[in-house]
């Protein structure tokens, strides 16, 4: 054989070889490479939107809980101007309730005081009618002389 005719034959049986694996097998191959290729790049994209996510989500977190905070401290100090409120009120209610206790303290005694005068009175009337009574040696009817000593007893007011 010839050096030249085999040389020829290998070089029909390569780029047959070379045809074949360019139209048959590299496709698949340059597919599978850009499929790949795709994945990891998404992959990658997908990984610094999950970050940027994060780092919103963080913030919105932080401001959400700095809110909350403040939400907080508004509500606590609602509560303490009410309390304090409820408070004035309760002692000014108490205040007041000290006063008309009083006021009807006053009222009793002096009520008191009117009876302990008008028993008084009518003791005075009794005396005096005893008095006269007795000046006089002769009995006075009571029933009788009652207008008097009811007039007396206005009379004395």
């Amino acid at each position: 054989m010839n050096l030249n005719a085999t040389l020829i034959a290998q070089l029909v049986v390569f780029f047959a070889l070379v045809v074949f694996t360019m139209k048959f097998v590299w496709p698949p191959i340059v597919k599978a490479l850009d499929e790949r290729a795709t994945k990891i790049s998404d992959g990658l994209a997908a990984a610094d939107k999950a970050k940027t996510d994060q780092a919103l989500a963080e913030k919105k977190a932080t401001e959400l809980l700095r809110q909350a905070r403040e939400s907080a401290a508004e509500l606590r100090s609602g509560a303490d101007r009410q309390s304090a409120q409820i408070i004035d009120e309760a002692r000014a209610e108490a205040v007041r309730i000290v006063a008309l206790a009083r006021e009807a303290a006053e009222q009793e005694a002096g009520s008191a005081a009117q009876h302990a005068k008008e028993a008084l009175r009518d003791q005075v009337a009794a005396l005096a009618v005893a008095g006269a009574e007795r000046i006089l040696r002769r009995e006075i009817n009571a029933q009788v002389h009652a207008d008097l000593l009811a007039n007396l007893k206005q009379e004395l007011k």
